[in-house]
């Protein structure tokens, strides 16, 4: 083998390596293979412990994510617990998965008052922008979940609930 030829193995072999700890690999849209990972059942989830989305102004329910639940798969789906109150104290979740590569958005199960999990039959990816009843998924892929159309870590996601800043928002500093 040339010298050449080795190059280019270690550069694709490096290249992967950084997908991999990235949690990229199947990622893109350019992907035609790409498959979902089969989701686990719904988690258990925290109603206390959220982490709240900053919601726009005309939105009268409180919205955080359960910092526990959140999952960025290899599939690169970015999956999560969102857990609702409103101002009577009634308390609903959703468990849902953000597929930034396609700016869409799965809602898994349904968990009323009680907790209790109400699964979804089949549920279809709809856009994250589309016409729906809340707009979490929207402001948390925007936030947090993802960079552009690429699932951040979940490292930089909970960062990013905590400070309510994007991680990839703020320049790089050259000084």
């Amino acid at each position: 083998m040339t010298k050449l030829a080795y190059k280019s193995m270690a550069a694709a072999l490096a290249c992967c390596a950084a997908q991999l700890a990235w949690g990229q690999v199947g990622n893109g849209l350019d992907n035609l293979d790409w498959a979902e990972e089969k989701e686990p059942p719904p988690p258990a989830f925290s109603k206390t412990q959220v982490l709240p989305l900053d919601m726009p102004n005309y939105i009268s329910v409180r919205v955080g994510i359960d910092p526990t639940t959140v999952k960025v798969g290899l599939d690169g789906v970015v999956r999560y617990v969102a857990v609702m109150s409103n101002a009577t104290g009634t308390v609903n979740a959703v468990y849902e998965g953000i597929r930034c590569a396609s700016d869409q958005v799965k809602t898994y199960a349904r968990a009323g008052n009680s907790g209790e999990w109400t699964v979804a039959v089949e549920p279809p990816w709809r856009d994250v922008n589309g016409n729906q009843p809340s707009k979490h998924a929207f402001v948390f892929a925007r936030l947090a979940a993802c960079d552009v159309r690429v699932a951040n870590r979940l490292e930089d996601i909970l960062r990013a609930l905590q400070t309510q800043k994007n991680p990839r928002s703020t320049k790089p500093s050259f000084d």
